[in-house]
């Protein structure tokens, strides 16, 4: 969050649209933008200073250009599709005339939502056998055939090429741990003079 406020000159009257977002987020920093958040459901108490609205992330009510800054993190890996993460891709660079969109590299050894290395680059028939006695998160939550199906179904990792070809026109920051690319984030600051323009 601070790379982000810093890289992005947040002020507390910055509009910033959080797609799949959390009011959590927003409390690690000493104040907060204009902040509306999108996602299917309301997951916090609503602190009154941030706008909420339940709507589909690929699909949503909102003009072009209507936010200063697109913000969402880990989200677009939860569309289980490369046809939705490309609608979503498409509403991130319709909405904000700048945009910050982080997601886990498909390629680092850990799968991040599981907790547990190597797992995400097995079959999926595989991975489907070992998600509930062979991943820790398996162990802690314990899930069911539905959640384990609804898993498999909404979990699309990316590389670092397909991350690139949703946001064409985008910088890529890469996030390392112990040398290795951890994730990547989707980066473009609409410049002074594009405002103007």
């Amino acid at each position: 969050m601070r790379s982000f406020y810093e890289r992005f000159k947040i002020t507390p009257q910055t509009d910033v649209l959080d797609l799949g977002g959390r009011e959590f987020n927003w409390t690690l920093m000493p104040f907060h933008p204009r902040v509306t958040i999108v996602n299917r459901s309301i997951q916090e108490n609503q602190s009154g200073e941030i706008r909420w609205i339940l709507a589909d992330v690929r699909d949503l009510p909102f003009p072009d250009k209507a936010f200063e800054i697109v913000y969402s993190n880990s989200v677009v890996e939860h569309l289980g599709s490369l046809e939705d993460q490309r609608r979503f891709a498409a509403e991130c660079r319709r909405l904000g005339r700048s945009y910050y969109v982080q997601t886990p590299n498909r390629r680092f050894f850990i799968e991040p939502h599981l907790l547990t290395p190597f797992i995400h680059w097995l079959p999926e028939k595989i991975r489907a056998r070992l998600l509930r006695n062979f991943t820790v998160w398996g162990w802690i939550t314990r899930p069911g055939p539905e959640a384990r199906a609804h898993f498999l179904n909404t979990t699309r990792m990316l590389s670092r090429a397909e991350f690139q070809s949703l946001f064409p026109e985008a910088e890529i920051w890469t996030e390392r741990f112990w040398g290795m690319a951890k994730s990547f984030t989707a980066i473009r600051i609409e410049e002074a003079s594009e405002q103007a323009g």
